[in-house]
């Protein structure tokens, strides 16, 4: 049996965590206006629930990315591949992250894929040269660490 999953990242603001990895990894914004309009009808969410965002109707306190190439469910909006969902918590992340996402810049180009992040908000934490490779460590703009390839 194979599952289906999704990453999820704590955050303080989710939308602003998904316009950051949608920019980094050529990821979608999810749309689910229409779902969030349905719940809305149904009364299972609140005005307060909701912002508008990107011109559209958003979850206030969760939004997702998604693969372009990868189906999505008509009927919400939700992504049926590779996701990752951003969810606001009330504390501030504190320590190292026990799971990252490695980000795989083409041949030659890891400074240049470094200079684009830091220009979309992200900051190099550490330059790494070991047996095993070479990568940067890096950190999203709410400090979650990632590593460039």
């Amino acid at each position: 049996m194979t599952l289906h999953w999704k990453l999820v990242v704590d955050a303080a603001d989710p939308h602003a965590q998904a316009e950051f990895w949608a920019a980094t990894l050529g990821y979608e914004i999810e749309d689910n206006a229409a779902l969030i309009e349905r719940l809305l009808g149904f009364g299972a969410v609140s005005e307060a629930d909701t912002v508008t965002r990107w011109g559209r109707r958003s979850f206030r306190d969760l939004v997702a990315v998604r693969h372009p190439d990868d189906p999505v469910a008509a009927d919400t909006g939700t992504g049926l591949g590779r996701r990752i969902l951003f969810q606001r918590v009330p504390e501030v992340k504190n320590g190292k992250n026990r799971l990252h996402i490695d980000v795989h810049a083409e041949a030659g180009q890891r400074a240049a894929e470094a200079e684009r992040l830091t220009g979309l908000g992200a900051r190099v934490l550490n330059e790494v040269k070991s047996q095993g490779g070479e990568w940067l460590v890096m950190a999203d703009p709410e400090g979650n660490e990632f590593c460039v390839q």
